[in-house]
């Protein structure tokens, strides 16, 4: 298995081993479906290296995504390891417009990171629920109130800033 190869390889730092999966992912060179299956038997530090690639594909061609990669990133949302929460909650960012049906679910395991004691975690949290909230779906009833009062009290000014920068354009 070719993935294993560039985690093998001590010359391949994390970003290029990133960028090197993450490219396989977006030319369809590699099926999703196999990296995560891969990622689920790795130490954390690698299933992360897996889930910023798909990150990184995501950003680039969101259509990649399917259903299991959404139920997927949704579940590591609860991880312990911090940077599986926070590549999860960006993957969620980034294909939030293509899975309706799921942003309830997402939502729910979303919510409880935003208040992490890690800076990143709750940015990329932000990032997510701010996606989600443009969506303007039936779930801003509920997370529009939530919103609010996360950027309320939020002491970091980019973590505020996504919560705010997303409240306004639902506003509009």
């Amino acid at each position: 298995m070719k993935i294993e190869l560039v985690f093998q390889d001590k010359t391949i730092k994390a970003k290029g081993k990133v960028l090197t999966i993450g490219d396989w992912l977006t030319t369809s060179e590699l099926p999703i479906k196999e990296l995560l299956a891969y990622a689920e038997k790795q130490k954390a530090t690698d299933k992360a290296t897996c889930i910023e690639a798909v990150e990184y594909a995501t950003k680039k061609r969101p259509e990649i995504a399917d259903e299991s990669l959404m139920d997927y990133v949704i579940k590591t949302l609860k991880d312990e390891e911090p940077r599986i929460k926070w590549e999860s909650a960006k993957v969620i960012g980034n294909i939030a417009k293509l899975f309706p049906a799921q942003l309830d679910r997402a939502i729910n395991n979303l919510l409880p990171n935003a208040e992490n004691t890690g800076t990143v975690v709750r940015w990329a949290t932000a990032y997510a629920l701010a996606e989600i909230l443009k969506l303007k779906t039936e779930n801003n009833k509920k997370l529009l109130p939530k919103m609010e009062a996360l950027s309320e009290k939020e002491e970091d000014n980019g973590v505020r800033r996504k919560y705010i920068d997303a409240l306004k354009i639902v506003k509009k």
